[in-house]
């Protein structure tokens, strides 16, 4: 009698294991993760992301889920993803690669805590109703983009004291990121005496027509405005501007890093490491509306020597002595 007993206890604890295995992997925390783009050159941005995750005690598939949503620059597809990420209950919702997609996924829930990444103000966007005190159930990080644009055509004019026509090249698809930029390097290029025509791409094709048409027109430079499909297409940019002989500036490292002749803009790595960071805060109790909007502080200006070489181009001693790193 005692065996029997015994062995039914036995048999009970060991069907309970799995029940009880079953019970914490549903109580996993999962995040969704929506971007704008494709997976494609997102590797490093995942990584950095991961790492603030991990500083504050979460790692994907151990403590915490994540469920990836990629819009592959069909920025009409974004509401229903969004929606998708809310009926699947995510504990938070981030959100980056265009400035309207905080907007879009509030539209979806105005519960569900999100951690953005943008590149404007996001109190001018209508996203949080202070930096300090967002007040919603949103907060995250301004990469301070849209606001660097005059500098970056300094820069370039520093560069290229003779330009008097530069390009600008936006993607079309989405106006949330062209618009400002358009706005901010038209009003820089007046106060610098520069003409400034704008292109516009949103394929892979017609970022190759765009090249084509700039070089038709004999522009004395390129100027590519920030867009997270532009940083997918970064090796193919890149090499179009060796091609047809363009000094071209770029927002963030990366393109330099590819080949590109230089760049200056955030350390978005670094501004995607502290949106896994603020994630992780959040899966702790911490309240979107209490945490501050971080506006990133650390900017990289990158130029490739080598790639300014092969342009003939000589860089002033005073700029390559201010940039942060020089690829030669």
């Amino acid at each position: 009698m005692k065996r029997r007993l015994f062995i039914s206890l036995l048999g009970g604890a060991a069907a309970a294991r799995p029940l009880a295995a079953r019970a914490q992997q549903r109580a996993m925390p999962v995040i969704g993760f929506l971007a704008a783009v494709s997976p494609d050159g997102f590797t490093d941005r995942l990584r950095a992301f991961r790492e603030g995750l991990k500083q504050t005690g979460f790692g994907e598939g151990d403590n915490l889920a994540i469920e990836y949503r990629w819009a592959e620059n069909q920025l009409d597809r974004l509401p229903a993803l969004a929606a998708d990420l809310v009926g699947r209950r995510a504990a938070v919702i981030v959100c980056i690669g265009s400035n309207n997609l905080p907007a879009v996924v509030q539209a979806a829930t105005m519960t569900i805590p999100i951690v953005f990444g943008v590149s404007e103000d996001p109190v001018r966007l209508g996203v949080v109703t202070s930096l300090a005190r967002p007040g919603g159930n949103a907060t995250g990080i301004n990469f301070f983009i849209a606001e660097l644009v005059a500098k970056r055509l300094e820069l370039l004019r520093e560069l290229m004291p003779k330009a008097v026509r530069v390009a600008l090249l936006v993607n079309s698809s989405n106006p949330a990121n062209a618009n400002p930029t358009v706005r901010e390097v038209e009003a820089a290029a007046r106060a610098m005496s520069l003409h400034v025509e704008i292109f516009k791409a949103s394929t892979i094709r017609e970022i190759q027509a765009a090249f084509e048409r700039i070089a038709r027109e004999r522009a004395d430079a390129l100027f590519v405005g920030n867009d997270a499909f532009f940083l997918t297409r970064r090796i193919q940019l890149a090499t179009l501007a060796a091609r047809h002989a363009l000094p071209t500036s770029f927002s963030t490292r990366d393109y330099a890093e590819a080949g590109g002749l230089m760049s200056y803009g955030t350390d978005v790595n670094d501004a995607l490491r502290q949106m896994g960071v603020y994630t992780g805060r959040i899966l702790k109790g911490e309240k979107p509306a209490d945490l501050p909007v971080v506006q990133s502080t650390k900017f990289d200006l990158v130029i490739n020597l080598a790639t300014a070489m092969a342009l003939g181009l000589d860089v002033p001693p005073t700029l390559l002595a201010r940039a942060d790193e020089v690829i030669e």
